[in-house]
């Protein structure tokens, strides 16, 4: 059932059964949520009950101390910490090594203007956001495009050509009680490229040991390395970065909400919020990886979309064009503050992640027995939301299968149910480099329709065919052409 992917077959699954369903792997049951206010009660107002994600037994250290794998009071520590470090005023540090690797997507589309050929721009966007996690997470420069055999980029790739319909991985989901005999045959590709990323993050630990602090690169490693004795933490309250981020875009992180309760101001921190904690150095480490799990194609794929979406509705790439062409007389360039600016390209960029949500579902395991609207829900089960379903839902989404930005007025959020639109999460678990995530892929958007227009053509698949065993993304790639436009008319 699942061998071409997950998301048209879970949604075929809550039409028949309704919004409280399941399905099994194996002799795994997994219960699937497809109603708001049920996944509300589990991912914000019932947290503690379900404060955990799948279980994932095949990654290796340090990659299993990954914020997305770990449990427990070990996330909530590691969770504590990291999140000041995607606070609005850590972003504003992070801008110029974003511009880098943007100002090499931009000789790179030159090149594609100039030739007149389509080209597929899902594997610009790729390497673009390639790019920007090798200098962010791992302190590298990179041009992806060009350098296609940078041992980086190897490695990248190779990372990402795992797949979830391996035989052998289904076996394992189906037949847990197989998995230790399991992991001596397993495919040790990952294990390969992990030692490879996990060998380069530690060189470079070395190195900036060595290094006087003034003179050590300002990335997310950094920020990392500077918590390892005793870095500032913040409790579970101040976890909900994603819900801070939609009432107050440019401000600090706000305690754990609804998010449709009404915003207010972040009270003064406490001693508690502010005691010093701890990362070891595998801790250090598998963070990078979080950049890798969590970054790389979710952002690519959210480019391109945005992009393919633009270029097949030339009115509202002229409209996005309009507002980016007064931004630039009214701006040199683009920084955390002032990318906020762009209230229709904020419209564009979440109406994309409405139509094509990267992470299109996602889980948690039940630690206690408990009832959510009269249903029981037994320790140790496995929930499952369909942010897919919910993202199509006609209850909520008039004509959902077309591409309309304004569903993204500020009117239009309020009168909808909050929960129906969650490309990142919501509560405690929710996406912690959600700002990171804007802020890259907006600056990405702002330079291409600034400096060019997208045309859909021949090659342009029109609907575009999906895969969704991890993520959701393009089958067979997104092609499109470009030209150049006339920066002295705009």
């Amino acid at each position: 059932m699942f061998r071409q992917g997950f998301f048209d077959p879970i949604n075929q699954i809550i039409r028949t059964h309704g919004r409280v369903c399941g399905y099994y792997i194996g002799r795994r049951p997994i219960v699937v949520l497809a109603d708001p206010d049920m996944i509300r009660q589990v991912m914000v107002k019932g947290f503690s009950t379900f404060p955990n994600r799948l279980n994932n037994n095949f990654a290796p250290k340090p990659m299993s101390d990954c914020l997305l794998m770990l449990r427990d009071e070990q996330w909530r520590r590691v969770r504590g910490i990291l999140t000041p470090s995607f606070s609005s005023a850590k972003m504003r540090e992070m801008v110029p090594l974003i511009n880098t690797a943007t100002d090499v997507l931009m000789n790179n589309l030159n090149a594609h203007a100039d030739s007149g050929q389509a080209f597929d721009f899902h594997r610009c966007s790729g390497c673009f956001t390639m790019d920007v996690i090798a200098s962010v997470a791992f302190g590298t420069q990179l041009d992806s495009q060009s350098n296609p055999d940078d041992p980086f980029v190897h490695n990248g790739q190779k990372f990402f050509g795992f797949t979830f319909f391996k035989p052998i991985i289904l076996i394992s989901m189906m037949f847990p009680f197989l998995l230790t005999l399991l992991r001596r045959v397993l495919p040790q590709r990952r294990d390969t490229v992990s030692t490879f990323f996990t060998q380069s993050i530690r060189g470079i630990i070395r190195q900036r040991d060595e290094q006087p602090p003034e003179q050590r690169r300002r990335d997310f490693l950094q920020l990392m390395l500077d918590a390892r004795s005793g870095g500032e933490s913040v409790s579970l309250e101040d976890f909900d970065v994603v819900d801070r981020t939609h009432a107050h875009s440019d401000t600090q992180p706000d305690p754990v909400r609804d998010p449709s309760s009404p915003s207010r101001p972040p009270p003064p921190p406490t001693a508690a919020q502010k005691k010093k904690r701890w990362l070891t150095e595998d801790e250090v480490v598998g963070q990078a990886f979080i950049f890798l799990l969590a970054g790389y194609e979710t952002s690519s794929n959210t480019i391109s979309f945005a992009c393919y979406l633009l270029a097949t509705h030339p009115e509202c790439q002229r409209r996005v064009q309009l507002e980016v062409d007064g931004f630039f007389h009214r701006h040199d360039s683009l920084d955390y503050t002032n990318v906020q600016e762009l209230k229709y390209l904020d419209m564009v960029f979440c109406e994309a992640l409405r139509l094509y949500p990267p992470g299109f579902r996602y889980g948690r395991t039940v630690d206690e027995d408990c009832e959510i609207s009269g249903q029981l829900f037994p320790k140790g089960a496995t929930i499952e939301f369909s942010i897919g379903f919910l993202h199509y839902d006609p209850e909520h989404w008039p004509d959902p299968q077309r591409f309309i930005p304004e569903r993204f007025t500020a009117e239009a959020k309020a009168n909808r149910h909050p929960f129906v639109y969650l490309p990142f999460g919501a509560g405690p678990r929710s996406c912690v480099g959600i700002r990171l995530a804007q802020l890259e892929v907006k600056m990405a958007l702002v330079n291409v329709l600034h400096r060019f227009n997208l045309v859909a053509c021949s090659e342009t698949q029109v609907p575009l065919e999906l895969k969704s065993d991890v993520t959701l993304g393009p089958k067979t790639g997104i092609f499109l052409k470009i030209t150049k436009r006339d920066l002295n008319r705009c």
